[in-house]
Parts: structure tokens; sequence; C-alpha cells
């Protein structure tokens, strides 16, 4: 999909000139373009280094550039240090399935996860004008928390805080006391003062990790903008319906931006899953042995891409129960009138039952009043969980393979079907 809009992108870029194309109007402030994951200064390096364009294309570039900065120098010093495949080497590189899965794949899908969340998230902005949930009243505190969240996105400060966390912390603390598996590997090597890292170790401690680190960190805090930024518009008297059919008073678009953090949630599983594999093969664990981090990681991963959208239900529950007391004092004149006109005996002799338009403003109110009784308690519709839960699980399936031979497991398979 990216490669199609880059051509497009591209076959454009000349009529763009004559006013402000779609990101630069984002990058500059423009409320109706802004989009949490377009901006920083490592944006703005990627666009300068060509490594990105204004719209987050140049995506395969990108990729390779980093993942090859972090992967590639760990298997160079490996093969240097004889610790690739070496005998003597109880985890050498080759087999360390999580360092693999982690800048092979993983860290790819950081990159992949902002384009898809850039394409998702920047038409929400939009929409609350377009609907006019905004009242007249309200556009200025709207103003106010959009401004404050363009400017926690392109924080120069809010990245070097993050750099200093990951080396103060991720570097200094983490890597110093934390060996992910016992005894020598390929980066390091136990000695009566602890372990000691090789040169692959070095780049894999100092360089590799901390690139992760960030971009994984980078993230978080773009949940955050975004989560700031949906609380500070709940907070707004938005003109909400009751009545409304996505039952969630107007705000049930925002469901789709569940799915903008899908492939965030499937990176952090992938790690997860690498990790996992990395004890059942080199420490004899098997899956089950993990249940309470895997419950903990998914629960936490909803939590992650939910709790933006879970703001709102403070205003949906008020919506609800003044749309029942306000619905039911209407609904109570409407059905009263009904009964005493078609029940009692108070329609004229000539109008005939048949056809008559009483019946549908009663089935009409009927129908209403009971979309009001339905609305949701938050704007998310149980479909809009389904790729977010698939991609929390989707890498955990094969490490189901550990548990049982691969025949074994296919006739098991077949034997449900069939």
């Amino acid at each position: 999909g990216y490669r199609s809009a880059e051509h497009r992108a591209t076959a454009t870029r000349g009529q763009q000139m004559s006013h402000w194309s779609a990101p630069q109007a984002d990058a500059d402030g423009d409320r109706a373009y802004f989009s949490p994951v377009l901006g920083g200064p490592l944006f703005r390096l990627f666009c300068r280094t060509h490594l990105s364009t204004d719209e987050l294309l140049l995506l395969r570039r990108r990729i390779v550039v980093v993942a090859f900065v972090a992967w590639l120098p760990l298997l160079l010093l490996s093969v240097i240090e004889g610790r690739a495949l070496g005998a003597g080497v109880p985890v050498p590189f080759f087999y360390d399935f999580a360092v693999h899965i982690r800048f092979m794949v993983a860290l790819p899908l950081l990159f992949v996860a902002e384009f898809v969340a850039h394409q998702r998230l920047r038409p929400v902005v939009k929409a609350f004008e377009a609907r006019g949930l905004i009242p007249f009243d309200a556009r200025e505190c709207f103003d106010t928390a959009l401004g404050s969240a363009f400017k926690a996105r392109n924080s120069v400060v809010a990245e070097l805080v993050i750099i200093a966390l990951v080396y103060g912390v991720g570097v200094l603390v983490v890597l110093k006391h934390y060996v992910p598996i016992d005894g020598t590997t390929w980066f390091s090597e136990l000695s009566p003062g602890g372990a000691e890292l090789s040169m692959a170790g070095l780049w894999y401690g100092f360089v590799s990790l901390p690139i992760f680190q960030f971009l994984m960190l980078r993230w978080y805090y773009r949940v955050f903008i975004w989560a700031r930024f949906m609380w500070q518009v709940s907070r707004l008297p938005l003109r909400l319906v009751p009545t409304h059919p996505d039952r969630a008073g107007g705000l049930g678009f925002l469901a789709h931006s569940i799915s903008a953090f899908a492939l965030l949630a499937l990176a952090h599983s992938v790690v997860l899953a690498g990790q996992l594999l990395n004890r059942i093969v080199h420490r004899g664990a098997s899956l089950p042995d993990f249940a309470l981090e895997i419950g903990a990681m998914v629960v936490v991963l909803l939590l992650l891409a939910l709790a933006p959208l879970a703001v709102f239900a403070g205003q949906l529950a008020q919506l609800r129960r003044t749309g029942l007391d306000e619905y039911g004092v209407l609904a109570q004149r409407l059905a009263g009138e009904f009964d005493t006109k078609w029940v009692r005996g108070g329609a004229p002799a000539d109008e005939p039952l048949l056809g008559s338009p009483d019946i549908s403003a009663l089935a009409d109110m009927g129908g209403s009043y009971e979309v009001i009784e339905n609305m949701r308690s938050v704007p998310i519709a149980p479909e809009a969980l389904i790729p977010l839960v698939v991609a929390i699980l989707l890498p955990m399936l094969p490490l189901t393979l550990t548990m049982m031979p691969l025949d074994a497991l296919v006739k098991a398979l077949v034997g449900l079907m069939f």
C-alpha cells in the first residue's frame, strides 16, 4: 500500500507546490491534518537524510538502514570473534532467536506501524469538526488542546529525555545487571567479576539495544500524546446525540483508531515471543510456564490501545442517562396519545388504522429509545477489537509447536475439522 501511495504522492507533487500539502500543514500546525506520529526531531532527521518523506514514505529504505545498523554489525563481529556458530559457546549468535526477531521483525514493524497510525489517526481531528461535535464556544479550548499536542509531538526536549533514559537506565543499569540468557553467550562471558561484554556485546549494548529502546519509548510518548489529547477533548461539552445509530452518541468513528495500534501491539508480542522461544530452546522451559507473562502482555497492550478512548466513558454515561430521561418523557407522551386515539376510541370514524403514520411514529420512537438503551459505555465496537487481539496473539501461535511434534499437531487439527 505504501508503494502505491508513494507513486501517487510523486505524481501530484507539482500540484501540491501551489498550496499546503497535508503533511506540511500538519508539521506547521494545521488542525485538519494532525497526526501524533508525524513530527519530532527524529522525523525531521529522517527527512533531511532522505530516509523519509513528509508523508512517512520511503519506508523500505528506512527499515533497511536502521535494521542493518542494529543487526549487521552484530553478525560481522560475532563471526570475527568466532561466536556466530562457534563451538564452546552455549548460545551462538545464530541461535539467539530473540535478537534476530527483535531487530529483523519487531524493529521494522515499529516503522510500518508509524505509517499505518498516521493514515488511521490523521482524519480523526478533522472528523470532530466535520461532524459538528465541537460547539462554537468550545473551539478555543479545542484549539488549545490541539496546539499543546503539536508542541509535545515536536518537542526536542522530549526525545532528548528519551535518549537519557535509554542510556541512563537501559544501558548503565539494566544491561549492567541483566543477562538475558544464563551462561556464556555470543555477546558476553561470565567471569568472577560478572558478565564481560564481547566486541559484539558492546555494539549490542551501546548501539543496537538503545536504538530499539529509543523507538519503543518514543512510541509510548506518542501514545501518551494521543491519550492526553483525547482526554482534553472528552472534557469539552461535545454535541453528542443519544439516538445516533452508531450507539456511541456520534463518536463511533473513534473505534477505527484502534487498528492504528495493532502493528505496535504486534511488535511487542513478537519481542516477547522471541524471548520465550529462547527460554524454551536454551533453558528447557515449556510454553505453559509463561502463562502469566502472556496474560499480562495481553492486558497491557489492550489498555495501551483502548485507554485513549475510555476517557469518553463519563460523557457517554451521562448522555445515556439524560437521553433515557428526555426520550422517556417524549415516548410516554407519544404512546399516551396513540393509546387515547386508537385504543380508547378517540380516532375519527372515517380515519383508517391501516396505513396511518401514527403506527410508524410509534415504531420509530421505540427504535430510538432502544438505541439509547443499548448505547456503549465507550466508543468502541466489539468488531474493532478483532485486529488488535489477532495482532497480540498471533506471534504466540508458533510457540505451540514446541509443545508437541508438528505431525501430531496437524493430526489434532484435522481431527477437530473432520
